[in-house]
């Protein structure tokens, strides 16, 4: 199949989401992508999320509309169990919340980049996204992040939402083998931290294709992103960084078959920089190339090393 006869099949996390869910499936049935099955894993909702999604099903004229039961043990284990469930089969997949909204062209904008690469190799597409309130007002932007993403940047960061993240069937296969060796702490930052390990190519769109839904926060304007880069900062100075950083280097270990000569010899370097006195960690640290997209992001990485915070 070419053109618009690929299929994509998203891939839904639920647990509790009877309240936005509607308006996200209306967005992905506006997509101009016109091929599109929707697999749905519900982790335990207790409320009207599953009525909502049957009733949904008539509706569905996309493709095909399948719910699966979830692990019931977290979101990150949720989207593992759809990521390496075998009769998930299409030509692109793409990860979705049940709260956000997508811009009609979230799925073909990726799709129309991956077709000018070399479709072979594994391909992951991210973007911006826009962030609104529960009631849908705008509230500001994820931040421009403008470094290439690279192995050496997935390290240390997670770049983007899996919400934006769509990818080929190479990377799916690729995700599906190093997945099913391994659980992860987040499925978007396991998504990075793989495809580039693997030599594969990420593509950062700046223009932001999701409106992210945030609940419980009364964030006005440009404080979102800072307020977000602050608390990032702040996770990487109290050690949460470091308990993430060892579930990813963990993964990476029982994947060393997929990993490139070129990232096996930069993590290798970056593990040993994790040890030894400061000036030690500091020159392995600088031989690893690892970066973070932001001067202060990375001024706060070199501080959260010679702390032994990561």
């Amino acid at each position: 199949m070419t053109g618009k006869d690929q299929r994509v099949a998203v891939l839904m996390g639920t647990r509790d989401g009877a309240a936005f869910i509607g308006e996200q499936l209306q967005s992905l049935l506006d997509q101009s992508w016109p091929h599109v099955d929707l697999w749905v894993s519900d982790d335990g909702s207790t409320d009207a999320t599953l009525a909502i999604l049957e009733a949904w099903r008539s509706r569905w004229n996309k493709g095909s509309l399948t719910l699966v039961q979830g692990p019931r043990n977290g979101f990150a284990a949720n989207f593992r169990s759809m990521i390496i469930e075998p009769r998930v089969d299409a030509d692109y997949y793409a990860f979705c919340d049940q709260d956000d909204v997508w811009e009609p062209d979230r799925l073909e904008s990726a799709i129309r980049w991956m077709e000018k690469e070399d479709m072979a190799m594994p391909l992951l597409f991210c973007s911006r996204t826009v962030t609104i309130s529960e009631t849908g007002v705008p509230a500001g932007h994820s931040p421009l992040f403008r470094r290439p993403p690279s192995f050496r940047n997935a390290l240390v960061q997670s770049i983007a939402g899996g919400n934006t993240m769509l990818f080929n069937r190479a990377a799916r296969d690729l995700l599906a083998k190093a997945s099913s060796r391994t659980e992860f702490v987040s499925h978007d930052w396991w998504a990075y931290l793989v495809v580039t390990a693997a030599g594969g190519t990420v593509r950062y769109e700046p223009r932001p294709l999701v409106k992210y839904r945030q609940h419980g926060a009364n964030l006005v304007g440009a404080n979102v992103s800072w307020r977000a880069r602050l608390s990032r900062l702040g996770r990487l100075f109290q050690g949460q960084f470091a308990t993430w950083t060892d579930s990813n280097l963990r993964g990476l270990a029982v994947n060393r078959d997929l990993v490139t000569r070129d990232a096996a010899r930069c993590l290798r370097l970056f593990i040993r920089a994790r040890k030894g006195s400061a000036l030690r960690r500091f020159s392995l640290l600088g031989k690893s190339g690892v970066y973070r997209q932001t001067l202060m992001g990375t001024l706060g990485l070199y501080l959260a090393f010679l702390w032994r915070r990561i």
